[in-house]
Order: structure tokens, then sequence, then C-alpha cells
């Protein structure tokens, strides 16, 4: 039996400040979708979500598309690109229409998302996501597609994602650089998601917080839509800088150390347990490392204080930034955790523990293809990326412009016709 044709192939780049990856996915004829490729690499040239070096930062680009081709056997022209980094702010507009109690019409909505749309306010910062996040009917909420229905009032709900331009650009220009079209930058925030979040979970109110290795971000979702989002400076990388500081040794042995010995919870059994600091076939040098003993090995307990230490910082950050955002009561019930870091053994259990609410870890959904590699939080909004490519949400900027390209092909009466019909 024939394999269904690809009906459409969608790239994706993550530029983190830890890895670049990139994943390659296409949708059959029956809408499925399945991963063609996909591979990562060390990052280069970026600080914090931001770049800091972009010849650096493309060839880490590049790289990381062309091992992604190789894999599927196929190439791209064009990507979606996340971002984490770039100032980003969130913000809910809510916009309300006369529509007297009659059916209501196609029209009407893209009339009322074209007012949505006259009342962002940017304020010099760049709109990366302008989507309607539900509808009301006279006060209704929870409405998803308003068409045919009767209403005295019909309202929307707009969800506003905003980033500093410059850094913007600068990602932009990086892929670019790396031969690439930009289909456009989506917030990580909004990425994530689509891997990670159920629509129950979106609805009922959950905080999503991506513990990237620079870099955290804590996103509150509730009704369908995100309601804000804060980031913290601080990521996995500072429990690595921690480790190497602590023990007086190489960071890419503290990485190690984290990442095969490493534990957010600690046991009895830990103080009996000495770890080597030194990697199998690594050359010994003749220092020790500060607490080791003669073999250069760490107690696993000192090993974990300092992991635990870190981790204690950050949880209450978190938990600051939740509460500022409101998340408590009904409404504050599940957090999940991603990214990277989300990858630490036993985090949800000390998670839970520190901001008193059920905690669960966020992996990619299953896409029919997807490495088991790559099945891990670390990889959760590169394959949310390609998932949001193929949902294609509305976006109120787009809303009306194939009507007006059709109005300025017509004559100087249709062109009036139909400003009348968007601004009065």
């Amino acid at each position: 039996m024939a394999s269904p044709r690809i009906a459409r192939v969608f790239g994706a780049v993550n530029i983190g400040s830890f890895r670049i990856s990139a994943l390659i996915a296409g949708t059959e004829e029956n809408g499925e979708m399945v991963v063609l490729g996909s591979a990562h690499r060390a990052a280069q040239g970026i600080k914090q979500g931001y770049v800091v070096d972009m010849p650096a930062a493309t060839f880490a680009v590049r790289d990381a598309i062309e091992k992604a081709e190789k894999m599927a056997n196929t190439s791209v022209s064009s990507v979606w690109i996340g971002c984490s980094g770039a100032g980003l702010v969130s913000d809910i507009f809510h916009v309300e229409n006369e529509i007297g109690g009659r059916r209501i019409e196609p029209d009407d909505v893209d009339h009322l998302l074209m007012c949505a749309r006259e009342t962002i306010q940017p304020q010099g910062r760049m709109v990366l996501h302008a989507q309607p996040a539900h509808y009301m009917l006279d006060g209704a909420h929870g409405v998803v597609n308003p068409r045919g229905l009767h209403a005295e009032r019909l309202g929307v709900d707009v969800h506003v994602m905003l980033a500093d331009s410059a850094p913007i650009r600068n990602l932009t220009e990086t892929v670019q650089n790396a031969h690439l079209e930009v289909e456009a930058v989506v917030a990580s925030p909004m990425a994530t998601a689509f891997a990670c979040l159920t629509m129950e979970e979106r609805e009922l109110g959950v905080a999503l917080v991506e513990f990237g290795a620079e870099v955290t971000t804590v996103s509150v979702h509730a009704a369908g839509m995100l309601l804000g989002l804060a980031t913290i400076p601080m990521g996995s990388g500072a429990i690595t800088d921690a480790i190497a500081s602590s023990f007086g040794i190489r960071r890419f042995q503290a990485e190690r150390l984290k990442c095969v010995n490493g534990s957010a919870i600690a046991t009895p059994a830990d103080h009996r347990e000495m770890i080597p600091v030194h990697g199998p076939g690594e050359e010994f040098t003749g220092q020790l490392a500060r607490h080791a003993d003669d073999k250069n090995r760490i107690p696993r307990a000192e090993l974990i204080s300092v992991i635990t230490g870190q981790l204690s910082t950050l949880m209450d950050e978190i938990s600051r930034v939740l509460k500022a955002q409101g998340f408590s009561g009904a409404r504050g019930a599940q957090v999940v955790f991603t990214g990277g870091g989300a990858e630490l053994a036993g985090l949800a259990d000390f998670a839970q523990g520190a901001l008193g609410r059920p905690v669960r870890i966020g992996r990619p959904s299953t896409l029919r293809g997807l490495p088991e590699a790559h099945i891990t939080p670390g990889f959760s909004t590169l394959a949310g990326l390609v998932q949001y490519a193929s949902a294609d949400p509305v976006d109120i900027r787009t809303v009306g412009l194939a009507k007006r390209r059709k109005a300025l092909k017509g004559g100087w009466l249709t062109r009036i016709l139909h400003a009348a019909k968007d601004y009065f």
C-alpha cells in the first residue's frame, strides 16, 4: 500500500540559549501530521534568548536545519521560529458591536475583528500575535463560532502578544542569513502551549513554566487563552554554574553531574553515595574537586544540596510571578513545567511542595515520526511550532485583506463602499 501523500511541509527552528533545534514535518492528505526530520546542536551566539553574535548564531541555525533536511530527505525554504526573549508582553483587548437581534453573518465577525484591530496600541513595540480568543453574545462568554446565531450585541476578547522590535529583527535576520525565509516569529508560550497543554487545562486554568537554560518564562492560561506572562532571567544554567563554583570544577563537568547524577529530591542514601567528577575516558589532571575524596569523588548529598538551593530561589520567583498574575484559588490549580530544565529528576515533586499546587512535567504531544530523543520537555517549543503553523490561528491583522485587494482591483465606487463598510 502506498504511503499517504504529504500535502504541505512545515519547517521550524527554535533558537534557545542552550541548543538550537530544527524540525521538518508534513501534513498528509488526511490532515495527520508526521515528522520527517529533526535535529539539534549546541547554541552559539545566543544569550538569554537574545542574539549577541549573529554570524555564530546563523551558522548554528544553518547547521541544525541542514541536519534536519538530511534526515527528512527534503529541503525547506521557509520556517517558523520560536522566541523566548525580546521582552514579551501579553495583553487582552475587549470589543463589542451592536447586532440588533438579527442573525450574525460572516461580515459581522470580520467587521468586529477589524474594529478590534484599531484598538491595539503597541506603543512602539512589535505585534507578534493578535488573535481572537473567544466571542461573547449578549454577555455570554465562551462562544467559539458566533456565525449563524442571533444576538443584540457581539463581542470578542483579542489576545495580543507584543515584543521589542530590535531583538525580533535580530532573530529574523539571523535566520534569513541562513538562506531561509521567516514565515512568522512565534512567542514560545504560544507554541509550547500547543505541544504541552490540553484544551481542558487551557479552559480551566493552568500555569505553563518554560524552564530554559538562561530564561524561565511563566505564562497563565484560562478560558482558552493566554492571560499574562512574565520572564525570569534565571534558568537551569544557573544550577550548572552553582555546581561548578561550589566544587571548583569545569562547567561541562558540572552539567554532566547535574544531568546524570542530579536530583531535586534528597534521599537518606545520598550521604553514602560518592560520585566521580570525571567522566568515562576523561583524563584526570591531578587536581581534586572541593569536598572530593582521593579518587576525586564528591558526596551526592552535597550535589543535591547545591541543586535544591538554586531551585528554591527559582521557585520563590515563580511563586511571586504567579501571585502577581492572580493565579490563585480555583483558577490556580495546575502548573505544568517544560523546557530543558524540566528534565531534572524529581523536579515535579520539588515544585509541587514549593508552590503548593499540583505539578506535572509537560512533554510534546505525540507526533508520528518524532524521535524518542526529542519526546522530552526540552523539545516542547520545537514540536509546538509546527503544530502552531499547521493550526494556522486567525490573526486579526489579516482579516479583510483579501476583500481590500479585490476592492483595489475594482472602480472607485467599489473602494468607497468597502471603506464605508469597514469603518462605519
